[in-house]
């Protein structure tokens, strides 16, 4: 069973930064994505950034390109979210979400089988 856990969120002023962590865990992600996505309250989950964990490849939201960056550990099993430069509306729980690759399922930006319980990051003014 694949198990993820977030950290690192919490309560940051504009312009400041945060590291979100996520440790996965129960299989060998090799042929994985790792995503992060988030939901500000009132909205719907949206995605964020995400990564290939065999070549490390990226994608990004155009809300965050330039801000955040999305980059995995082997070793620790651990998928990161570097944020900086933190807005208003980034305010949101962050969660964590893995997805088994496929040949009917390659997109990285959506259909993620695993979620994490969610971590709260919340920037002020």
């Amino acid at each position: 069973q694949v198990q993820l856990v977030e950290s690192g969120g919490g309560l940051v002023q504009a312009g400041g930064s945060l590291r979100l962590s996520c440790a996965a865990s129960g299989r060998t992600f090799t042929n994985y994505v790792m995503g992060w996505f988030r939901q500000a309250p009132g909205k719907e989950r949206e995605f964020v950034a995400a990564i290939f964990w065999s070549g490390g490849t990226t994608f990004y939201a155009d809300s965050v390109k330039g801000r955040f960056t999305i980059s995995r550990d082997n070793a620790k099993n651990t998928v990161y979210l570097q944020m900086n430069s933190l807005k208003l509306e980034d305010t949101a729980v962050y969660y964590c979400a893995a997805k088994e690759l496929s040949y009917f399922s390659s997109s990285p930006y959506r259909g993620y089988d695993y979620w994490g319980q969610g971590t709260q990051v919340t920037v002020s003014s």
